[in-house]
């Protein structure tokens, strides 16, 4: 169980996942050379438009689906005209899947208790294992967890060693919401830093094996996206090291508040 978590609802999600934002032509090939590489989760969503892709490596990896881990995530246009349902049964086709294990409303727009409750019913009726969020601040949690039941095993939000948000990290582990780190290598900038190459150095790994490792003893799962085979394989090479309490503490001090993406109360899509 090492490489996995567990989460709020009782399903184990596994800490690590391939990202496959503008993947484009290459996510079938990457999900495929993932899977080869011991990767059990892949991270999707309805706005990437690649979904199909991965429902065909699903389909031509000849692993069982029920060693395989599917996240997708509801887009902001169906939040905001009510068609939950529809959205995720367009997603569920394209996946050429019977369920999903992870679905999550990809941003806070208008629409997102209503769109919540009906992801509810629909892990109610078996089509999705477990429901979460993406880009939820606190205060977007604190509403939602106020006007429903079922509090969201997971939310996705941007973490890395320039974004580090320890408040909203307390408050998901103080509700047993699993925090998953979307770009958690600062979209390739963070793999540069002089502070972190030395403590690659040490350890005889790459500047991303260190950050990914350095997310996983915060108890944050990674979703490190790459459409290199060789980088794919060597993202997932972390569970063979650990960084020491000196280490962590020094990655914790290269916070700079810096997103590499929009940020959840300011965004116009």
């Amino acid at each position: 169980m090492k490489n996995y978590v567990k989460l709020n609802d009782g399903h184990k999600m596994p800490k690590i996942a391939l990202g496959v934002w503008q993947s484009h032509e290459d996510t079938k090939q990457a999900v495929l050379d993932a899977i080869k590489a011991g990767y059990r989760h892949i991270d999707t969503a309805a706005c990437y438009h690649n979904e199909e892709a991965v429902g065909e490596a699903i389909q031509e990896s000849g692993i069982d689906r029920s060693e395989l881990f599917i996240t997708t995530k509801l887009w902001n246009s169906d939040i905001r005209a009510g068609k939950t349902r529809e959205a995720f049964e367009e997603s569920l086709k394209k996946l050429q899947l019977d369920y999903v294990d992870l679905y999550l409303i990809h941003w806070p727009v208008d629409g997102y208790v209503e769109a919540y409750k009906e992801m509810i019913e629909l892990q109610k009726e078996g089509k999705i294992k477990s429901i979460g969020v993406s880009n939820f601040k606190i205060h977007h949690l604190q509403d939602l967890l106020s006007k429903v039941e079922i509090i969201p095993a997971v939310d996705q939000m941007e973490f890395n060693p320039q974004m580090q948000d320890e408040e909203l990290l307390t408050f998901c582990k103080d509700n047993k919401i699993v925090m998953e780190a979307w770009s958690p290598l600062g979209s390739g900038k963070c793999l540069s830093t002089p502070a972190i190459q030395l403590i690659a150095d040490k350890y005889h790994k790459s500047t991303a094996q260190v950050i990914l490792r350095w997310l996983l003893q915060k108890d944050i799962v990674v979703l490190p996206k790459s459409v290199h085979k060789e980088r794919i394989i060597q993202n997932y090479d972390i569970f063979d090291f650990e960084l020491n309490d000196e280490d962590m503490c020094l990655m914790n001090q290269l916070n700079q508040n810096l997103r590499t993406g929009p940020d959840p109360d300011h965004f116009d899509f």
